[in-house]
């Protein structure tokens, strides 16, 4: 039988030794391209910090600036940015909070908001977060309770 060693690499079998376990997000990892260009946009426009070209840290103060709502919103932010962003904050001890907490279906979503604008709880935060979330699923289904609120919400803004 011939050597292993020399076997192409997809026919080695199992490598042997201790599993490397995924590393923690957090400064010790750096952050993509993409998030980075993010971060430095947001830091401009949040802390009208003036990031240098190339590598960069944000700095403690851009990440306890950052929302969830506004990661959602920024340019070149999609969902895989927004959660390595999110991941690597985390990593360096601030927490972004999601809009709406993830998981759950879209009927219970919206059950809840539309119980939390009964109550007069109803946040511009969680408005858009809930039309984000329904857009990423590729829902075209929007509760007739939450569409009355909505145009009451919009009414009000342009009178």
């Amino acid at each position: 039988m011939p050597d292993p060693r020399n076997w192409p690499a997809g026919r080695r079998g199992p490598v042997v030794g201790p599993v490397q376990a995924k590393r923690a997000p957090g400064p010790m990892q750096k952050l993509s391209v993409r998030a980075q260009n993010v971060l430095k946009e947001l830091a401009v426009e949040l802390t009208a910090e003036q990031p240098p070209k190339g590598n960069w840290s944000p700095s403690r103060e851009l990440l306890l600036a950052l929302t969830a709502e506004r990661l959602a919103t920024a340019r070149n932010c999609g969902p895989h940015t927004m959660r390595e962003i999110i991941d690597w904050a985390q990593g360096c001890g601030v927490t972004i909070k999601p809009v709406i907490p993830p998981g759950g279906s879209l009927s219970q979503m919206w059950a809840e908001l539309i119980s939390n604008a009964s109550a007069g709880a109803l946040t511009s935060a969680e408005i858009a977060g809930a039309l984000q979330r329904s857009i990423r699923r590729k829902s075209v289904r929007i509760p007739i309770a939450f569409q009355v609120i909505l145009v009451k919400i919009l009414l009000s803004s342009f009178e």
